[in-house]
């Protein structure tokens, strides 16, 4: 039989398997959370944008970290067109909807590819986490690059993370991937405050529920790992539709059943750590 292709790189596992630098907390802020998703095109910064307006609806104080080098999203979802003011120290972040936000989107133009190496990308992380004056915040959500690689490493090794949530879609090479995010978190000591499952399901014109990509494989994903699995969240052009005109959804209509989800979920966050 063919040998089973190993989950992470022998230099991966090498790199993990060293001691742990200490990890410091970003300044500015008493938890930090991540966003993750172990595969791109999931919603996962959909996920974060909205995440983070909805603390910010529950009377948080709220910082939005776009560490997403190769694809920032923030600053189309909220409509960000400025760029950031500096002291020749520290960038002050831009302030939108009441959240503090930082993206490499704010300092690059949006069409230009981002060709950078490893250590280019960590340098800019380190400046974002390090380098920003945020404020008196309850919370920083980080928008984590999607999968395992680099980038992930030297923000869970480096940051002191509270807690990340990993967003997915219910199908199975979606979930081969996620299983992946949670040995690595576990392996880094980051508690894994649970999985939600993105774009679970549509409601159609005949009020019946569709699961299109599959239905129930990220709750059983969670209860494999032990992990708590956090819910579904169904697909809706809306909020496709609000994020493109930089409002999202939770922001331009809270009352909205998928703004009630991630209201719930702000809430359920709030009590962990603040309560």
């Amino acid at each position: 039989m063919p040998k089973e292709k190993p989950e992470l790189s022998d230099a991966m596992r090498a790199k993990m398997g060293r001691k742990l630098p200490e990890k410091n907390p970003i300044k500015g802020t008493k938890f930090t959370i991540a966003i993750s998703s172990a595969k791109g095109g999931v919603g996962k910064s959909t996920f974060a944008t909205n995440l983070a307006l909805a603390l910010k609806k529950v009377e948080c104080k709220v910082g939005l970290l776009d560490a997403d080098i190769y694809g920032p999203s923030i600053p189309k979802m909220l409509g960000i067109n400025e760029k950031p003011k500096s002291d020749g120290q520290k960038l002050d972040p831009v302030v939108k909807f009441d959240i503090q936000c930082m993206s490499i989107g704010f300092l690059t133009d949006q069409e230009t590819p981002m060709i950078w190496r490893g250590p280019m990308v960590t340098s800019a992380i380190r400046t974002f986490t390090q380098k920003v004056n945020w404020k008196d915040l309850d919370f920083i959500i980080i928008d984590m690059p999607p999968g395992t690689g680099d980038t992930q490493l030297t923000l869970s090794q480096e940051i002191k993370m509270d807690g990340a949530i990993i967003v997915s879609t219910p199908q199975e090479v979606a979930l081969i991937d996620v299983k992946r995010g949670i040995k690595m978190f576990d392996k880094l000591g980051v508690k894994v405050l649970g999985l939600i499952d993105n774009m679970s399901y549509f409601i159609g014109d005949d009020n019946k529920k569709y699961n299109i990509f599959g239905e129930g494989g990220v709750k059983k994903t969670a209860q494999e790992f032990k992990k708590e699995f956090l819910g579904e969240i169904p697909i809706s052009p809306d909020v496709g539709k609000y994020g493109d005109n930089g409002k999202p959804i939770v922001e331009a209509h809270p009352e909205n059943e998928i703004s009630k989800i991630y209201l719930m979920l702000a809430n359920k966050i709030k009590s962990i750590y603040l309560l």
